[in-house]
């Protein structure tokens, strides 16, 4: 299935997006607090002020939750991290941050810091409330189910199974004793699947006991987090065994450079159609000067391509990722993951001797895996 991500706004130079999946949990949200909630709890409010304070307390929940990922991503920043963007999506948020934390008290400050964002929330909204009782009904009502849920969150985050922060906080503690980021991150992941065992258990128990929506959220809860459990672990594998090779063993030397003298006529032509390639290093002299791509050829019309140059398109080298011949596979995959890019050139003292395609991650991975080593 398509899914699509808006860019809604920039905070502390990190980009705020939503995934169109959340747009099905906010709409439930609402539907849930101004058709359910709120009507059970204060009968007497009219049909409008259920609908508006269900909209304003949603709003300033899922603000809450941005917080929350917020709070991971300024802690990363300031352990010289890049947070590249947050994603606010179905079952919450997630911080998209450029490499995994490489030591256990990073990883330890990162997780615990967001439940104690949300537990300190929870608090200020419990103040909010015990202050607003006998002053404003609809205010102290969204208080007080804005402080059960954040605090409700802090303790949801804090179960101790990987990927949820306290099973991040179990890995960092685990790696901190033993000093093994495999064992740590297996353990943790066995804590994680347990845990998603015990949700999909109780979801069964709750539909065999007439609360089948209730059991199917549940089940469905357990499942993703079992998934995301088992997709942790294997980032750690990859990371592993990455680490040993170097991209100069995996980079291609059979490749082909164009000019920036060369029309988008010419390019397509004579190396797009007859390469079949989407993308192709600018160089002169076998300096590296950027990247010509397919999509940068489909941004100029169509009758302007006999007489706009390739230099003129492309992008250029300051602006790409690019590796040394003697990074590493962890290094190259961040690199790729970045900006989400198929290649990238391997450039030694300015001169280009390399391509790397994320089909050669991907090969060399698959080779290892059929090894079993």
């Amino acid at each position: 299935m398509m899914r699509t991500t808006w860019r809604i706004g920039k905070i502390f130079g990190i980009d705020i997006n939503i995934d169109s999946s959340w747009l099905i949990i906010f709409a439930l949200v609402i539907w849930t607090l101004a058709g359910s909630y709120f009507p059970q709890q204060y009968p007497r409010w009219p049909t409008w002020l259920h609908w508006t304070v269900g909209v304003v307390t949603s709003l300033l929940f899922f603000g809450s939750v941005l917080g929350h990922e917020l709070a991971h991503s300024v802690v990363a920043i300031g352990q010289g991290e890049e947070v590249r963007s947050i994603t606010l999506f179905i079952f919450g948020g997630v911080a998209r941050i450029a490499e995994e934390p490489d030591e256990p008290l990073k990883e330890l400050l990162m997780a615990i810091v967001g439940p104690l964002f949300s537990l300190v929330i929870g608090v200020a909204f419990g103040v909010l409330w015990f202050l607003t009782r006998s002053l404003s009904q609809p205010l102290s009502a969204l208080a007080r189910y804005l402080a059960m849920i954040n605090v409700t969150l802090a303790l949801f985050n804090l179960i101790p199974g990987f990927p949820l922060d306290g099973g991040r906080v179990l890995r960092a503690l685990i790696w901190g004793l033993s000093g093994n980021l495999k064992l740590a991150t297996r353990l943790a992941t066995w804590a994680g699947q347990g845990i998603a065992f015990l949700f999909m258990l109780g979801g069964t128990w709750q539909i065999f006991g007439g609360r089948w929506l209730d059991g199917l959220w549940i089940i469905f809860i357990g499942w993703f987090l079992h998934s995301a459990a088992s997709s942790g672990y294997r980032q750690v594998l990859v990371r592993e065994m990455l680490g040993e090779v170097r991209a100069g063993d995996l980079m291609s030397a059979d490749f082909a450079t164009v000019s920036g003298d060369l029309t988008l006529e010419q390019l397509v032509d004579e190396y797009v159609l007859r390469r079949r390639e989407h993308s192709f290093p600018v160089a002169d002299g076998g300096l590296l000067q950027g990247i010509v791509c397919l999509h940068d050829v489909k941004t100029v019309p169509r009758e302007k391509w006999a007489y706009t140059r390739v230099s003129e398109v492309m992008t250029p080298w300051a602006e790409l990722e690019t590796v040394s011949p003697g990074d590493d596979g962890s290094t190259i995959l961040a690199r790729l993951n970045a900006r989400d890019v198929r290649q990238l050139p391997v450039v030694e003292g300015g001169r280009l001797i390399g391509l790397l395609r994320r089909s050669d991650v991907l090969h060399y991975l698959e080779v290892r895996t059929a090894l079993g080593t």
